[in-house]
């Protein structure tokens, strides 16, 4: 799969190229530039790309090409701006904002149905305790509360309250939003 980074903004474009190489790690992200950069992706094909990121006035120059593919557009905004029918990321803001809204992205692109807004969603690993982490894991295996509380000795009640909590922390709706996130975060491996 391609990823395709537009912008003429080289600090902005490599900053969020090295971000999504860091957590899509079979992906290739590719830097195109202006007005020369679309002409190169549309000669390659409207299909090279699974997704493009783009830069508003790169956006707004070629709308219509973006347009035909809202789905694969995620225009770069410079703080809390929405475009109708096409979904945005907020590029003026800490790193960490930035990869809990491309979280937040994956997650609705690719089937889940978290809730609120992206900075709402977390991604460090830190983020869950030690112990939240290994329940989580052992969750994304397939084993239930009883078999987690066993494997790690503790009670189910305990396991209980880690899921309970790493569902809160993560705004999981389901285990699958749990198992994006570890997979994202390598606590497990497919």
């Amino acid at each position: 799969m391609k990823i395709a980074v537009i912008d003429d903004n080289t600090l902005t474009g490599i900053g969020l190229q090295h971000l999504l190489q860091d957590m899509l790690q079979n992906v290739e992200i590719e830097m195109l530039t202006g007005s020369g950069g679309i002409r190169d992706m549309e000669e390659g094909g409207e299909n090279a790309f699974a997704h493009y990121f783009v830069a508003s006035r790169i956006f707004f120059e070629h709308a219509a090409f973006f347009r035909r593919h809202p789905d694969r557009t995620i225009v770069l905004v410079n703080g809390e701006m929405g475009i109708s029918g096409i979904r945005t990321l907020n590029v003026c803001q800490s790193e960490e904002g930035v990869v809990r809204d491309i979280m937040r992205l994956h997650s609705h692109g690719h089937g889940g149905q978290g809730k609120g807004t992206p900075h709402e969603m977390r991604r460090q690993t830190a983020l869950l305790s030690r112990r939240e982490t290994e329940v989580a894991a052992l969750l994304c295996k397939g084993m239930i509360n009883k078999e987690v509380a066993e494997a790690l000795n503790i009670s189910i009640a305990t396991v209980m309250t880690h899921r309970k909590t790493i569902m809160e922390k993560l705004n999981a709706r389901s285990i699958a939003d749990v198992m994006v996130y570890a997979v994202m975060n390598g606590i497990v491996r497919i």
